[in-house]
């Protein structure tokens, strides 16, 4: 009787789902609770996506959380763990494939989606080099770190030798805050300032800095936080 019941609840979800064309009017325990019945056949999965939102305190710390994290949740096996930690990179590889990755950068909306386009959903600092020719076309691009900025001594110089590889008129540097503001801290700001000065130093100017966290960008540019004027000249 039980299982009939479970099997109802099911497919009623399901039709409402299709109905729907998404999530919009789903509470976050019943988008768990359906997508873990691809991983449960049988068993009432309401109680596990209440369990799961309780030890990870939000929707988003669940589908974050790491698959050795999820499998301390009773219930949570291999095959669970995995399904729900598929979600965020899919969601990544969809942003990569529905935007559209320009060959030139001709202004701040152009240089934030181009930083979105591969920084959405990464869930790791990563800072990014893009290399650009006199008619900002894009030359190039070269992942310069992974990991906290602080803890890359050696990034400045990566910076400047990639923008001399490709013989580059200008640069747009790119960084990620996962899981936090879009706002640069001091440090963002500092160093970057730093790598202007190097940069302007050989000749070469720096567009901008966007920083993205989630689907969210800031420019120091438009922010004021730099400016395209290269000190001393």
């Amino acid at each position: 009787m039980d299982e009939n019941i479970h099997a109802g609840h099911r497919e009623k979800m399901r039709a409402r789902f299709i109905h729907d064309k998404g999530f919009e009017n789903f509470e976050d325990h019943q988008i768990l609770e359906l997508l873990l019945y691809y991983a449960n056949t049988r068993s009432d999965t309401n109680p596990l996506a209440h369990e799961l939102l309780d030890r990870f305190g939000s929707l988003k710390g669940v589908l974050e959380a790491r698959p050795e994290q999820l499998m301390t949740v009773h219930g949570i096996g291999q095959q669970q763990a995995t399904l729900i930690s598929m979600v965020v990179p899919l969601t990544r590889v969809w942003h990569r494939c529905a935007m559209t990755v320009p060959d030139r950068i001709g202004n701040s909306r152009e240089a934030e989606d181009y930083c979105l386009s591969i920084l959405a959903g990464e869930r790791t600092e990563r800072f990014y080099v893009v290399s650009l020719n006199a008619k900002c076309n894009v030359l190039g691009r070269r992942k310069i770190s992974e990991g906290s900025l602080s803890e890359v001594s050696a990034y400045p110089r990566m910076v400047l030798e990639t923008a001399l590889n490709y013989n580059a008129h200008s640069v747009l540097l790119c960084h990620n805050h996962p899981g936090g503001t879009c706002a640069p801290s001091p440090e963002d700001i500092a160093s970057t300032l730093q790598l202007q000065r190097m940069l302007n130093g050989v000749g070469i100017l720096l567009l901008d800095h966007i920083i993205v966290a989630g689907d969210r960008t800031y420019s120091m540019i438009q922010h004021g936080d730099i400016d395209y004027r290269i000190k001393g000249k």
